[in-house]
């Protein structure tokens, strides 16, 4: 190794011609990535600054077995194994299906993925497959965990980045990151890490006009055309203390958070052609801010481990969208223009802006115990509970529109959702590991739970509306909710039930073994926001897996994968309903089936390539109807199927995979450099489920996301504690789409299609010290 070499570098250089240990706690215990019969893909802290990783987007496209949905900054709903039917993430719809964890708390709420700034990271970790048994209701499909540097009593350390970068299509952009480590005494220490962002936008809000067939009304976005809209500055930062009690007890309070404000939207009207663009005409931005206090408590009772884990999230998410394709389209098809007007019935700029707040809270406990980890019978068990709250308000405003149609008490709202959902999840959950012998071992894992789900509140129209009949007509005798008019609903579900896990793993030797799982996960259940439309029950996924992990050529070579096979009953399907408004009905029975594999190999202490890759075939197992019966069971004997069986389940590829090159070298005796290419494939999707909906097919309408590939650049060098960094991410400016989308149903809006891409070329350089 190289006198001084930035630590950076530490893992690549210096003659070492063997790979790095990956220590991963997918099965909550701290154990070597090989000795886990799951299916784990690992980053390390050196990978995710190899590859520039800063946030979410840039880990996820190294991760084949994840894909997601971008709502908007804060609001990515992410997919594994394929398991989505599209539509997730709306505050009233379907919890996620993939958890996500960030150290020993879990992160996910009604929405989904917390955009957390990738920094002063041990590592990533992506459990796909269900997790349910050890990690709960949110890891039906698999589980995602960002594990953070923790304090370190043992020496003082800090660092620091700096990096300017520039955006195809947009401008300037910058990060300012640091972290320092203080040891306080021979037992505690505090860590903390700050950082601020300011990404440069790339679509554009181009000139326009749009004029309304009803009244021949003409607006125009003069006030908001504006080039590299979706701009955004995010700010944020954690600390954390801990403090060895003693030899054995330790305690580490936390406290982590961040403050985004985002300008536009991050996608792009297809109807004006290839240019990432839009033309609307009302102001947009979002402003995405969220707290994280935390508690983690470990200490022994006898030879006992015992872990506590609590915390408190607050996650908050205003933001002000354009929704004058709502009004635009009623308009062409039915004439809106005709029912919201002025005073005296004049005509107006019938265009809807929407202002929403979501306003979610959770409150997370855990306690578990687990005896010793060298013991050949092993156990872990714990106790844990979840309340999770979503306090919405949509209101939905036509200016200058006639207070006679408005809801009262709110000025310029013809359409007003203020509701608040809460979702509860008790469990007890137990696994256990038998040796038979010194190469074979049993596991076998049960969670018993029960949700209990509630949706009340106030959502429709004012009592004098034209056009609506929902709303303030079903108040009657109703006291007001809020500060909305009345409560015109109040729906519950619940369930208890059990989950269960087997895994059978043979060690072939100390570099290779194979396992077999048989296991579940689940889904909860929920109240639909329309009265008239029954809750839905749970879905649940059975996973059999066939999984490897194994290294070659004395630790040169780590090649691990999995074939599954996993069928999901009954799974939940959202879609926009009458008016707009989120359904959410059980659809029937898929199957995702498919390969997931890894592979590192040094190929000598300069050279050392990767890659990993998905196959995924995911799809309907039973026609999908649309309704259900009397008991809320899908019905799926039909004669016109929205869906018939044999169709792609929505949002995942069939394929997905990534290639990753990297050659080390000294350049003199006191610098260290390296040279590194990524090549990541993402293949085709859908962004919709339905092939037949009133008479028209919503996928042909939306169109399909084509297949792409990004190919990133990088390169730098490494002296002492320094380090430069340059790189270009998608070089060749690739058009990619995570999404695709109508403003409302497609059968009304269809002909106006948003696509989120993937972010056009991007070229910065990056400055940094550790010490």
């Amino acid at each position: 190794m190289l006198a001084g070499l930035h630590p950076a570098a530490a893992q690549q250089t210096g003659g070492s011609d063997k790979l790095d240990e990956i220590v991963v706690t997918a099965q909550k215990r701290a154990e070597r990535l090989q000795d886990v019969p799951i299916a784990v893909q690992a980053l390390g802290e050196s990978k995710l600054e190899d590859m520039e990783v800063k946030g979410f987007d840039d880990y996820v496209k190294l991760l084949p077995s994840v894909s997601y949905q971008n709502y908007g900054p804060g609001q990515s709903v992410i997919t594994m194994r394929g398991i989505s039917s599209g539509g997730d993430g709306a505050p009233s719809a379907s919890q996620p299906t993939v958890g996500v964890y960030i150290d020993e708390i879990p992160t996910t709420t009604i929405l989904g993925q917390l955009d957390f700034h990738i920094y002063d990271v041990a590592r990533v970790e992506a459990l796909s497959g269900p997790q349910g048994t050890l990690y709960g209701a949110s890891s039906e499909a698999g589980t995602l965990k960002i594990v953070t540097n923790q304090p370190d009593p043992k020496a003082f350390a800090a660092g620091y980045n700096l990096e300017i970068n520039g955006v195809q299509n947009g401008g300037i952009g910058h990060t300012a990151e640091g972290f320092v480590n203080v040891p306080l005494s021979d037992n505690a220490a505090i860590r903390a890490v700050a950082f601020e962002e300011h990404d440069s936008g790339y679509i554009d809000n181009v000139p326009g006009t749009r004029t309304y067939p009803t009244t021949g009304y003409t607006v125009d976005n003069a006030g908001q055309a504006k080039n590299a809209y979706n701009s955004s500055d995010t700010y944020g930062g954690r600390l954390a203390l801990k403090v060895n009690l003693d030899d054995d007890w330790t305690a580490t309070p936390a406290v982590m958070g961040q403050d985004a404000y985002i300008n536009g939207i991050n996608a792009y009207d297809t109807s004006l052609g290839s240019k990432l663009a839009v033309t609307h005409f009302f102001p947009e931005k979002d402003h995405d801010r969220w707290i994280l206090p935390s508690l983690t408590v470990t200490g022994k009772i006898g030879n006992f481990d015992l872990t506590y884990a609590g915390a408190f999230l607050q996650h908050d998410i205003t933001q002000h969208q354009d929704y004058s394709d709502y009004s635009y389209f009623y308009d062409a098809l039915y004439g809106f223009g005709n029912y919201a007007t002025g005073p005296g019935g004049t005509p107006i700029n019938i265009g809807e802006s929407l202002l929403s707040d979501n306003r979610y809270q959770k409150i997370s406990q855990e306690l578990r115990i687990a005896s010793p980890s060298e013991n050949r019978f092993r156990v872990l068990g714990g106790l844990y509970f979840e309340r999770q709250s979503n306090e919405v308000t949509a209101n939905y405003q036509i200016l200058g529109v006639d207070p006679a149609y408005t809801v009262t008490g709110w000025k310029n709202s013809w359409w007003l959702t203020r509701e608040q959902r809460i979702d509860r999840d008790y469990a007890a959950f137990a696994n256990g590991s038998y040796d038979i012998f010194d190469n074979l071992t049993l596991d076998g894992g049960v969670r018993v739970y029960r949700y209990d789900n509630t949706l009340a509140g106030f959502f429709g129209a004012g009592p004098n509306n034209p056009w609506l009949g929902e709303g303030q007509n079903q108040c009657i005798g109703k006291t007001p909710f809020n500060d909305a008019p009345c409560s015109d609903l109040n729906n519950r579900a619940e369930q208890t039930s059990a989950i269960y896990k087997v895994t059978l793993t043979y060690k072939v030797d100390k570099d290779r073994m194979v396992y077999f799982t048989a296991s579940d996960g689940y889904r909860p259940g929920g109240a639909n926001r329309d009265p008239g439309v029954a809750p839905y029950q749970a879905d649940t996924l059975n996973n059999y897996e066939l999984g490897w992990k194994t290294t070659w050529f004395g630790d040169k070579l780590r090649w691990n994968g999995d074939f599954f096979y996993d069928p999901w009953n009954n799974f939940q399907f959202n879609f926009l309903g009458l008016n707009g408004v989120t359904e959410i009905v059980n659809a029937g029975h898929a199957i995702s089936q498919g390969l997931e594999s890894d592979l590192t190999w040094k190929v000598d202490p300069h050279l050392t390539l990767s890659a990993a890759g998905s196959l995924i075939d995911a799809h309907l197992t039973s026609p999908y109807c649309g309704t259900v019966d009397a008991n809320g069971n899908p019905v799926t004997n039909c004669a016109d199927p929205e869906a018939p069986k044999g169709t792609q389940l929505p949002v995942t590829p069939y394929a997905k995979g990534n290639f990753t090159g990297r050659y080390d070298f000294d350049v003199t005796s006191d610098i260290a450099a390296y040279a590194q290419t990524a090549v990541i494939f993402t293949g085709g999707s859908w962004a919709d489920l339905r092939t037949n909906y009133d008479g028209i097919d919503p996928r042909a309408v939306l169109g399909r996301q084509k297949a792409y590939t990004e190919v990133d650049f990088s390169g730098g060098a490494y002296w002492g504690s320094s380090s430069l960094d340059l790189y270009i991410k998608n070089a060749f400016d690739s058009r990619g789409d995570v999404m695709r989308y109508s403003e409302c149903a497609v059968t009304t809006c269809g002909s106006e299609v948003y696509a989120v891409p993937i972010q056009p070329r991007l070229i910065g350089m990056r400055f940094g010290q550790k010490f």
